[in-house]
Formats: C-alpha cells, sequence, structure tokens
C-alpha cells in the first residue's frame, strides 16, 4: 500500500489490522490499517485489486474476519447502526431500491442522515438530469441514471465518510464534468471525508491521499 499525505488534518475514518478473505480464496487483505482524511482520497487498483470489496468492509456490507474499523468516532464493531449514519454507501449492483421510486429513495436519508442536505439537492437533481425521473420506479431507470440517482444522494447526504466505487461508469459527457466539479469541492472540504475507487486519479482533481492497492 502506497499513501501520499494532505494537508487536511481530522481522520474521519480510522482502520486497524483489517483483515478479508473469500472463501478459499488467499487473502486480500492482512493486518491492513490506513487513516483516511477529509477532502478526496483515491483508492487506486486494476482489476481485481480488492477496490469495491475495501468500500464494502469499510461500509460495513461486509464482515471483515479481524480488525477494527471508526467513522467519525463511532467504532462499527460495538454499534453498526450508528456507524451506518456516518458512511453513505451504496452498491451499485443492489437490487434493493428497484421498487421505490428516486423521490422515496431520498426522502428515507433523511431520516438516516442527520446531515442530509435538502437544499442542494435540487441542484443536484437538475445538473444530473434527475427531474424527469423522480417519480418512475428503480428498475425503469437506465444504469447510467440509476448511478445519477446514487450519485446525488452521496453528495447530498452530508455523511462523515462518502465511499464511491467508479462513480463515472455509464455516465454521459455532461454528467462526468459535472461530478468532477463535485470532487473538486470534495477535495477541499473540511469536514467531509470522500473516498473514490478508481483505476486512476479522475481528470485534474488532485486528491488529498492517495491508497494504492496495486494490481
Amino acid at each position: 500500500m502506497a499513501t501520499q499525505s494532505h494537508p487536511l488534518a481530522r481522520a474521519a475514518l480510522l482502520v486497524d489490522g483489517l483483515s478479508f478473505h473469500y472463501p478459499r480464496q488467499p487473502a486480500l487483505f492482512a493486518n491492513w490499517s490506513a487513516r483516511i482524511f477529509c477532502g478526496l482520497t483515491l483508492l487506486r487498483g486494476g482489476d481485481g485489486s480488492g477496490k469495491t470489496t475495501l468500500l464494502r468492509l469499510l461500509a460495513g456490507d461486509l464482515r471483515a474476519h479481524a480488525g477494527v474499523v471508526r467513522a467519525n468516532g463511532v467504532r462499527l464493531q460495538d454499534a453498526p447502526g450508528l456507524y451506518q449514519q456516518q458512511v453513505f454507501w451504496v452498491d451499485v449492483r443492489s437490487t434493493a431500491f428497484d421498487q421505490i421510486t428516486p423521490k422515496d429513495y431520498f426522502k428515507s436519508l433523511t431520516a438516516r442522515f442527520a446531515r442530509f442536505d435538502s437544499l442542494v439537492l435540487p441542484d443536484l437533481l437538475e445538473c444530473l438530469s434527475l427531474v424527469p425521473h423522480l417519480d418512475k420506479s428503480m428498475h425503469m431507470l437506465s444504469t447510467g441514471t440509476r448511478r445519477k440517482v446514487w450519485l446525488a444522494a452521496a453528495f447530498a447526504s452530508g455523511a462523515a465518510v462518502t465511499l464511491l466505487d467508479e462513480p463515472f461508469a455509464a455516465l454521459d459527457q455532461s454528467a462526468i464534468a459535472f461530478v468532477m466539479e463535485l470532487l473538486d469541492d470534495a477535495a477541499v472540504h473540511p469536514g467531509r471525508a470522500f473516498v473514490l475507487a478508481h483505476h486512476e486519479a479522475p481528470g485534474q482533481v488532485p486528491p488529498n491521499q492517495t491508497i494504492d492497492l496495486g494490481g
């Protein structure tokens, strides 16, 4: 693991001694530790390097075999429900939300995240061209449109830690340009940590920290 430091001081996510492997597979992570600071962290690695698996472990969506994870001071192993109120994550492959509308999905997030920003949400919806789709069931939306819903939710959530897995996949060029602007702002955010899993740095947006998984 290679890590570059950055100027923002507060660590929003602490990982100590994380270990995980899939059944009958070699260890993806063995006694892995990291400090994720406010601003933008690039989680870099090739296919099969474990980027998505690590995000799922950090989200509490997948259980590690060993290790301690804390987000915004809350320890996952002690209070998983409270922990998940500190961390925004959506598995883009999930079908759990297929039967609800984006409008209802956003409403559900206001109960989960104390700092959900309902004022910024309309601008996100407009710039991501989501307004015509708010009352459609998720299963009716294209892959790209569903990803836009997850992205709007991520940036509006106000979560202390926001985990983004390959956010540019299936997006049109206009949406990619807008997400780049959001990431540019995220890089200097003093109170939120954004972890971006991608194979390289996103365009001209400089991450504050890079964690290299290799591969």
